[in-house]
């Protein structure tokens, strides 16, 4: 039986178990590559952790998983409902969006397959390379990583709940897991909207510790459970972390998560089927592996210019902390 523990107001250290010497083959191969921050939990507790793991680096893309994570409960709880449509919530954009377009659903939304491909903010150069032509698919038949999709989740959000996401995001799930740095008060936001001219919907970008971060894995490792309250529904964390939509080399995709299909997740290392993650430009990653009992984050520092660690990077520091635990050509 995987170990039930959480981390209070602070991490307890895991006891043993993992060798230390692959551990400092690891750190100095991330020292190498440029990581920020690494913690890696088993049980709930640190078994390694390198780096500023309190520094409330850029999540990027992460935060889409943040905003997956507060729709599934409203959704679960009957306040949303993922069947309404663009034209039942009233939701349009600069250049206008088509009847088809406007077909698309929440759930269309939520698992990039909306089919409008009106131009977005925040969008890395890579997003911008594989976006479709407009009017090209119809809702729901398509996957295409879109940051019009998850934008217009934010808007569309804080339209039915009548609150900042950020605010939501602090009240119901970092407050409850006990987030130790995450702040979203008068005095400091860790959160902000990031628009452009070509669109009514911002980008809502977070700013995150790797341990709070961790606390979010551990959550949704937990199966959305945190001590004696259930915070996400059982069954938004399996729904969201499926594997709806082929994803290429990555795998496959959810609800705004990364998941493993058939082992495929990071290339260069087949991980177990039921692993997922958060992830985010320039190396910003969190891998939830329920088989293994393991959240892994490791962050990079995004505010230099420049700095990144690819994914053909990372793939040898997850091989050598797997390694540490389950040995050698695990």
């Amino acid at each position: 039986m995987p170990d039930t523990a959480l981390p209070s107001s602070d991490w307890q250290q895991a006891a043993g178990g993992w060798d230390q010497a692959i551990l400092a083959e690891a750190w100095s191969y991330a020292a190498s590559i440029q990581s920020s921050a690494v913690m890696v939990i088993e049980g709930g507790r640190v078994a390694a952790s390198w780096g500023d793991i309190e520094r409330r680096f850029m999540c990027h893309s992460m935060r889409k998983s943040f905003l997956s994570a507060l729709y599934g409960i409203h959704i679960e709880a009957g306040r949303i409902s993922r069947g309404l449509t663009l034209a039942e919530l009233g939701i349009d954009d600069k250049e206008g969006l088509s009847g088809r377009e406007k077909a698309a659903t929440l759930v269309d939304l939520l698992s990039a397959r909306s089919g409008i491909y009106h131009p977005s903010v925040y969008e890395s150069p890579w997003m911008r390379s594989i976006k479709e032509q407009r009017h090209s698919h119809a809702p729901g038949t398509f996957w295409c990583y879109n940051n019009w999709d998850f934008n217009v989740l934010g808007s569309i959000y804080e339209k039915l709940i009548g609150r900042s996401l950020f605010e939501d995001f602090r009240d119901l799930i970092a407050g409850p897991i006990g987030m130790q740095d995450f702040r979203y008060d008068g005095e400091r936001k860790d959160g902000e909207y990031v628009g452009n001219t070509e669109t009514d919907h911002p980008a809502y970008p977070f700013r995150m510790s790797s341990r709070d971060l961790a606390r979010f894995g551990l959550l949704f490792l937990r199966e959305g459970r945190w001590g004696d309250r259930q915070i996400i529904t059982r069954r938004w964390v399996k729904e969201s972390t499926a594997p709806i939509s082929e994803a290429g080399n990555a795998g496959a995709y959810g609800y705004m998560w990364w998941v493993a299909r058939a082992g495929i997740h990071i290339p260069g290392v087949i991980l177990p089927e039921g692993s997922y993650s958060a992830r985010g430009a320039g190396g910003h990653k969190m891998l939830v592996l329920p088989k293994h009992d393991i959240v892994l984050v490791h962050r990079v520092d995004t505010d230099i210019k420049g700095r990144e660690v690819k994914t053909h990077q990372f793939a040898p520091l997850l091989d050598l902390v797997l390694a540490a635990r389950l040995g050698r050509g695990w």
